[in-house]
């Protein structure tokens, strides 16, 4: 009896910690330098990666901890590795509300302007930076490190928030078009060297009428055509958006895209959609399974994604089709269309590195020197060749190593296409505004646009846009977060709490029934 009493409070105890345990958050006190790095001791760090599971990346990375322990052997780094960025946010939200978050982070600055709004949660890394002894290039650091300059500033901006630096870049990508040379000219264009919108449709139009009456043999008429598709629809919004100056949000959070430009953009885009002049990631599939196979004519996706593109493309099982029949064709790398090609715009995406605050600051500041580690040149020029990705330094990216990797003809031409371009637009990236909320934000771009990009549109007329809006604002949980003047106003941890209070509830529930057997076992007897 006494053993099943234990075992009782034991549960009932769990179930109250779990349902509660988010207040527990308020404990961190605010994270303060101290003088010196304590040495002599051992420290324990996680880090929480992504990779989609690309064993070189992996490998980078658990090379780059390896070097790194060897130069602190008293700094041990685990590794957790995710198949994708929303994971690792949504195991970011539970761990905070147990206040077991991981030390070192591969994140979205979105997702750090969450994670900020609870108490000291995030470490502001002004402090840490600008250190003489430990911040970028420190004196006291046992490897050779970048200097805050050596670091495009465009890129270190990103990780602004409230004008305080929570995030380092960690490597950076753009979108790019990609396009099949031999395609686009047997249908009578030329590449232009700047995309514009106009000649993209155009060629996609052209398409799908060469299509319907036959006249390009590579075209069989039992092979489905997608002219262009777009990967990502929340990126397609912002870009159009940011091009036409369509007002999207604010960096206080107000919410502006309900607006009439809005409204005629989308009466376009469901037009071009329903001809068939282009569709999405979402509704068929990623976009090299058909373009690789003469199925599309050009895509938009990420330069991080070039290796999954063209005939030879290193990632993919549809390389030169499936089947072997089709012709092989180049594939040319281009920024995405623009509205004014004298004024390019091109998204900025990559992930960035966040620090956990923790109870010793002397545990912060060894996850800081990790962190600084991964932007040394051995990490960054490994981790920048396995796809179109480029370092965040402008020592690495400038580097005889990096630009002899950029005319390597034994490397991918389309990877290194895609890392050249992100190179040559370092000054044309731009980010949507980050705030607690934003990633909402995004999300509704791409509501937007699938709802009216399908042959299923049932918004064709500007009044009907108003009943998109308004499901729009419910879908995407903005009805929770706008109020009169359109502020978002995030529910801190809302889905950690919910799925924490579940498992409590659970808990409860359990303890419940021991203590109703218990009981009823009793009376029993």
């Amino acid at each position: 009896m006494k053993k099943r009493i234990l075992v009782l409070a034991v549960i009932l105890l769990q179930g109250l910690a779990l349902a509660s345990c988010h207040k527990g958050t308020n404990n961190l006190q605010s994270f303060n330098m101290p003088e010196s790095f304590d040495n002599t001791r051992e420290y324990n760090i996680s880090f929480w990666a992504k990779n989609d599971g690309n064993k070189k990346q992996i490998e980078i990375y658990n090379q780059a901890i390896e070097s790194f322990e060897s130069i602190y052997p008293n700094i041990h780094v685990e590794i957790r590795n995710f198949a994708s960025y929303p994971d690792i946010y949504k195991d970011v939200l539970v761990n905070i509300a147990t206040n077991t978050t991981p030390n070192v982070c591969i994140a979205y600055p979105d997702h750090v302007a969450t994670y900020k709004e609870g108490n000291n949660i995030v470490v502001d890394l002004n402090t840490l930076m600008n250190n003489a002894s430990y911040g970028l290039g420190g004196t006291d650091l046992a490897f050779d490190g970048p200097k805050k300059y050596e670091i495009y500033p465009k890129y270190l901006e990103e990780g602004l928030i409230e004008n305080r630096n929570y995030t380092l870049p960690f490597m950076r990508s753009t979108e790019a078009c990609y396009i099949n040379k031999d395609y686009v000219e047997a249908l009578g264009f030329k590449i232009p060297d700047i995309l514009t919108w106009d000649w993209m449709w155009e060629v996609c139009n052209k398409a799908l009428l060469a299509k319907g009456d036959g006249t390009l043999s590579f075209q069989s008429k039992y092979d489905v055509l997608y002219p262009m598709i777009y990967k990502s629809t929340d990126n397609m919004f912002i870009t159009m958006a940011k091009e036409l100056g369509i007002p999207v949000s604010t960096e206080k959070g107000e919410v502006l895209l309900f607006n009439e430009e809005t409204k005629k953009l989308l009466l376009e885009l469901g037009d071009r959609g329903l001809k068939g002049e282009f569709t999405t990631f979402k509704k068929v599939s990623y976009p090299g399974n058909f373009f690789n196979k003469w199925e599309s004519v050009m895509c938009i996706d990420s330069t991080a994604g070039a290796t999954w593109l063209g005939v030879d493309a290193t990632s993919s099982d549809h390389a030169n089709g499936a089947d072997g029949s089709k012709p092989r064709f180049e594939t040319v790398v281009r920024a995405v269309p623009q509205y004014d090609p004298a004024n390019p715009q091109m998204i900025s995406q990559g992930p960035s590195i966040c620090i956990f605050n923790k109870d010793d600051p002397q545990e912060v500041i060894a996850s800081w020197l990790f962190s600084q580690f991964l932007l040394t040149d051995e990490v960054q020029l490994a981790y920048s060749k396995t796809e179109g990705y480029l370092p965040v330094t402008s020592r690495a990216a400038e580097s005889e190593n990096f630009t002899s990797y950029l005319n390597d003809s034994s490397e991918y031409k389309v990877k290194r296409d895609a890392s050249k371009l992100v190179l040559d637009n370092v000054d044309n990236t731009f980010i949507s505004p980050v705030f607690n909320g934003s990633s909402y934000v995004r999300d509704a771009g791409s509501y937007l646009i699938e709802a009216v990009c399908g042959k299923n549109n049932r918004y064709k007329k500007y009044e009907e846009l108003d009943e998109l809006f308004e499901k729009c604002i419910e879908k995407n949980n903005l009805s929770e977060l706008m109020d009169g003047e359109n502020t978002i106003h995030r529910k801190i941890y809302k889905e950690g709490i919910i799925l924490l209070s579940t498992i409590g509830g659970v808990w409860l529930l359990m303890g419940g029934y021991v203590l109703y057997s218990s009981l009823n076992g009793k009376r029993k007897r």
